[in-house]
């Protein structure tokens, strides 16, 4: 997994790239709970992720309950069919706040 960090619009944008399985999930967790220090709202983009598994999904799930702890935004965008189809068997595209663009969740 590769990744990229930007700030836009008073938001924290994070780009998810590759797999997000077993491997990778504990940096993605890390890198998305530090998020949280120093912003109030956080859009993780999935858009170039080809696969994640329940380990990158605990992540994101982590990261959710952080941000609600903090009173931060949590937001997901982009979702590449992999991901969205994941998410939906686990029925966590309603939990998720879930946005069709970064662009979108920024407005």
């Amino acid at each position: 997994m590769k990744h990229q960090i930007s700030d836009r619009q008073g938001a924290r944008v994070v780009v998810f790239k590759g797999e997000v399985d077993l491997e990778s999930s504990p940096a993605a967790r890390e890198l998305l709970l530090n998020c949280f220090d120093t912003a109030r709202k956080v859009i993780v983009d999935l858009s170039e992720v080809t696969y994640i598994d329940s380990s990158g999904v605990a992540s994101l799930v982590e990261a959710l309950q952080a941000a609600k702890k903090s009173g931060s935004q949590f937001a997901l965008a982009a979702s590449s069919e992999p991901t969205r189809r994941v998410l939906e068997l686990a029925r966590l595209d309603k939990v998720f706040t879930m946005y069709d663009s970064v662009d979108e969740g920024l407005s």
